[in-house]
């Protein structure tokens, strides 16, 4: 089984960003075999609606999936709240899960192959992504920043690996992390450089269990307004694929 992870619909396209994001989700539902349309718990908002709206184009089977059910106090909700979620359209299944906890995780690895084709395998046993080493040590980065901001993160930060290169045992890793205004710089670097160290700290640990090597990790962080509305800046950092 082959996974495709979507970014969310947004509802505001006034940058290229948001627009190529909702290119990407429509050109993956308009390809798949099967669709896991993920909501939280008792919860259905404007996002969850958009997303219900998107997949009106697509003929294929959409499975509901009710995340963090693990955190539902009042058991005795859930099951009229499936109830009210399956007729806002027919849903192939509906699954109670947490992903956190692993509930009916087997399950959803059981139903969602009830609905896929047969056919040759697509990648090497040993491959678990089709993405660069240099896209994944960017996404290590930036996991890294929205875990240290929380709610502080800017919507508009994104990581660029400028430098990447085995010497000897150890991997050079140079990541440049991008925001849009200098008020974002500061609370990214934080009092004395901290919040920037204990991102590279933590970005750095988990890259040598990714690459199996040392890693040298150095970061910056570089104002670059008007990044996310910027076509040729989105294609070099590869939100956009080479034309």
């Amino acid at each position: 089984m082959y996974f495709r992870d979507t970014p969310g619909l947004h509802s505001r396209i006034n940058k290229t960003l948001n627009r190529i994001m909702n290119e990407t989700v429509i050109n993956v539902i308009n390809d798949v075999d099967a669709i896991l349309f993920v909501v939280e718990r008792l919860t259905w908002n404007t996002a969850d609606q958009l997303v219900l709206e998107a997949l009106n184009s697509t003929s294929v089977p959409v499975l509901l999936l009710i995340n963090k059910v693990d955190m539902v106090k009042d058991k005795d909700k859930l099951l009229p709240h499936i109830d009210e979620l399956a007729t806002k359209r027919e849903f192939a299944e509906i699954v109670p899960v947490s992903a956190l906890g692993g509930h009916n995780l087997d399950t959803v690895a059981r139903v969602v192959k009830k609905y896929l084709p047969e056919g040759p395998f697509l990648f090497p046993d040993d491959q678990v992504t089709d993405r660069s080493s240099r896209f994944l040590a960017a996404e290590l980065i930036r996991e890294k920043v929205t875990r240290q901001l929380g709610d502080e993160l800017p919507y508009e930060v994104t990581v660029e690996i400028e430098k990447f290169s085995q010497q000897r045992n150890t991997l050079h890793i140079h990541g440049l992390i991008l925001v849009d205004k200098k008020g974002q710089k500061k609370i990214l670097i934080g009092k004395d450089g901290a919040r920037l160290k204990r991102i590279g700290s933590a970005a750095r640990e988990d890259m040598e269990r990714a690459f199996d090597t040392k890693v040298m990790l150095n970061l910056w962080v570089k104002v670059k307004s008007g990044w996310a509305d910027d076509e040729r800046a989105l294609q070099s950092l590869g939100y956009i694929e080479q034309r």
